[in-house]
């Protein structure tokens, strides 16, 4: 490798769209047999390129993002069996058995030609859906039962990101360049999965896979911007209870040293 390659590019900014996530399913009745006594479930967690291809029942997964990723490593709950998955080439996902939610930790590696640090990643593995309405107001909500549950189909649990590489080395800029990520849809080309719309929706019946959109990649930086605005009035308002409570205590200082020198 010349030396040239290994100057940065300074002032360049590249990112890479990316989902991580995971899909999950009632096991079959023969499934059961064969899969640990209290397993319920069969899941698959991965982590993919953002676009997905067309007329595929994948989410994401469009583009091979093994170009700028050397290995993921999945670390499961504890009580699995070597709990540290690593997955060395693409696709990089794992399918396992279970019964509970929890969090998976996803360890991501690149390429040596990016010399980059690795980075890692967290999603909560989901397997019921998320939209549950109670029978009745007030009343708690329980999961649908097995039966109810595989009749409706798979849970997706997916989330966006973009990994930014920031003034990368010219020959992983390169690398990069060679492999141009398929854009993704304006709007959406598929009805909205059962548990992802709301119960009363007319497209709660249809089914169907999610995709990502740049419409919902917009969305979600201006949810982001809006948890940022929060935070940040949330910050001042307790700097201001901080700084009216530190008036007060050098009052109240003040005051003791008067009555101790009287």
């Amino acid at each position: 490798m010349s030396s040239s390659e290994r100057v940065r590019v300074r002032g360049l900014t590249i990112h890479r769209p990316i989902i991580y996530g995971n899909t999950a399913r009632v096991l079959t009745p023969e499934e059961r047999t064969k899969a640990p006594a209290e397993h319920t479930h069969k899941w698959t967690v991965a982590l993919r390129s953002a676009a997905s291809a067309p007329d595929s029942d994948i989410v994401g997964g469009a583009d091979d993002i093994g170009h700028f990723i050397k290995r993921v490593t999945f670390k499961l709950h504890d009580t699995y069996q070597n709990p540290s998955r690593n997955i060395d080439k693409s696709p990089f996902e794992l399918s396992e058995t279970g019964w509970g939610e929890f969090e998976v930790q996803i360890r991501i590696v690149f390429v040596p030609e990016s010399g980059e640090k690795t980075i890692t990643l967290y999603h909560h593995l989901k397997l019921h859906p998320w939209t549950l309405t109670p029978p009745n107001p007030g009343e708690p909500i329980e999961a649908p039962s097995l039966e109810d549950a595989a009749k409706q189909g798979p849970v997706h649990s997916w989330q966006y990101d973009e990994i930014v590489f920031h003034e990368p080395y010219q020959n992983f800029l390169n690398i990069l360049t060679q492999h141009t990520p398929t854009p993704l849809p304006k709007a959406k080309r598929r009805p909205v999965p059962f548990h992802l719309s709301h119960p009363e929706s007319l497209e709660a019946s249809k089914g169907g896979v999610p995709e990502f959109t740049t419409l919902m990649e917009k969305e979600e930086y201006d949810r982001i911007e809006e948890a940022k605005k929060s935070i940040i009035a949330e910050q001042n308002k307790w700097k201001d209870i901080l700084f009216e409570k530190e008036k007060e205590l050098e009052q109240l200082q003040k005051q003791l040293a008067s009555s101790s020198s009287s």
